[in-house]
């Protein structure tokens, strides 16, 4: 299992976050077969060509397959850093794990639809799509179904990163019972202010395509990078400030206080 391999590695081990857990639990073993079945739902649709044409047109599925891995990726990712960190196992993590699997299962499709429409009109093709039999017929219909659809893809990931707001601040109240010292505690809370970034610029992107406004509410998602990495700057600036208080070095694991 590639969640094994990655452990022996110590991938995610970055010495300034001591492991909890050092092999996969069952919960993780079942995300990881929803998450490779998620995979599969992406490119199970597509056929092998025939010919040169249906070559090209299958091509052009390559964009959104990449980017929608992608997302799942990260994710996926992100759900391991959680569980080797905080090896938490009760209900509640088993609930809101349940629930991050139902909606990456439940969104994949839309997910994909939304940047293969994106794509389709970046190149040209004016968010067409060719049929095998040589028909093409648009995807959406109007500016209303544009926004509809960014309201749908909003909503799922509003709810992504939702539930790891949830799961961070399960593990922050958890945090004497797990023994986080004052450098975990702080990163604990980053995570939970990072996961609420993205909540925030998913509910002004819903609110936008409720308002009909589609171009704006796709344009929101500019501002991930933008916010993200200002905060990320602040969190480090502060981070390394708390470590020179501590008398920690770089790279150095460090003891619980």
């Amino acid at each position: 299992m590639i969640r094994e391999k990655l452990i022996d590695k110590g991938v995610g081990d970055n010495r300034k976050f001591r492991w909890r857990s050092h092999e996969p639990s069952r919960i993780e073993g079942l995300s990881d077969a929803v998450f490779g079945f998620a995979v599969t739902l992406l490119v199970v649709s597509l056929e092998v060509p025939r010919t040169f044409a249906e070559l090209m047109e299958a091509m052009r599925g390559f964009g959104a397959f990449a980017i929608s891995f992608t997302l799942l990726l990260i994710v996926w990712y992100s759900q391991y850093k959680y569980f080797r960190r905080y090896s938490l196992q009760d209900n509640v993590s088993l609930v809101l794990n349940a629930a991050l699997l139902f909606v990456v299962l439940f969104y994949v499709y839309p997910l994909k639809f939304v940047f293969t429409f994106l794509i389709s009109m970046f190149t040209g093709h004016k968010g067409e799509f060719r049929l095998p039999n040589g028909t093409t017929i648009a995807m959406v219909d109007n500016v209303e179904q544009v926004a509809s659809l960014m309201v749908i893809f909003s909503i799922g990931y509003l709810a992504v990163f939702g539930l790891f707001v949830l799961l961070y601040g399960h593990a922050y109240r958890k945090r004497d019972q797990l023994e986080l010292n004052e450098l975990e505690v702080f990163d604990t809370r980053t995570d939970i202010r990072e996961s609420a970034l993205n909540v925030t610029i998913a509910a002004i992107s819903i609110c936008l395509g409720l308002a009909k406004y589609a171009a704006l509410s796709g344009m929101t998602y500019m501002l991930c990078p933008v916010v993200m990495m200002a905060h990320g700057m602040m969190s480090g600036q502060k981070r390394r400030r708390m470590e020179a208080r501590l008398g920690i070095h770089e790279n150095s694991m460090f003891e619980p206080s």
